[in-house]
């Protein structure tokens, strides 16, 4: 036996209006993680979504990948594009998520989360422009909009889109140790 662990599989839930930036973090920090993180790219139906760009974007997964996936990270999107009320597909894709999964939103995702009712009685971010509707939406999620992202244990939510860097670095030293996380940083 070699005691090389199978890296952990990482599935990223696109959803329609997501920022191309946001979407690609965890791919790319968690990608440079020396074969740690198995990355994949999800959509609710397996289809294409809009960006809020002026492009789509196609992936290879659909939902399915959220069955296995150790952790789950929900990429963000313009606030207008957020519904009050889930869709059936996005609580459908969100109910597929494994009960001891880590998930993590990287800026306004926290408000997919917290409609979904997974951060209530948690503490929680998102961006700060946000802060004020994400309090009236929410008030059982204790949100603190002035920190980059915040770890409430299997739950963890970022503020604007650059500190999905810092959470998904953030997540490398949890699971690997500072100098993993310094190595990936450097890439």
């Amino acid at each position: 036996m070699s005691g090389k662990r199978e890296p952990e599989r990482v599935a990223v839930l696109a959803l329609d209006g997501v920022y191309p930036f946001e979407l690609g973090i965890p791919s790319r920090i968690l990608g440079a993680a020396d074969g740690r993180y198995d990355v994949l790219t999800c959509t609710v139906d397996g289809r294409p979504v809009r960006t809020n760009a002026d492009f789509t974007i196609g992936v290879a997964h659909g939902p399915e990948i959220l069955d296995t996936a150790d952790t789950v990270v929900v990429t963000s999107m313009p606030p207008d594009y957020i519904p009050p009320r889930l869709p059936g597909e996005v609580t459908a894709a969100l109910a597929r998520i494994r009960p001891d999964a880590r998930i993590v939103s990287i800026c306004t995702a926290a408000f997919i989360l917290a409609e979904a009712g997974l951060l209530d009685g948690r503490k929680a971010t998102t961006h700060w422009q946000a802060a004020d509707e994400f309090r009236c939406r929410y008030p059982k999620v204790e949100l603190d909009p002035d920190v980059l992202f915040v770890d409430d244990g299997r739950i963890l939510t970022s503020a604007g889109a650059a500190s999905g860097v810092d959470i998904c670095l953030h997540i490398v030293r949890t699971d690997h140790g500072s100098d993993l996380a310094n190595t990936v940083a450097r890439r």
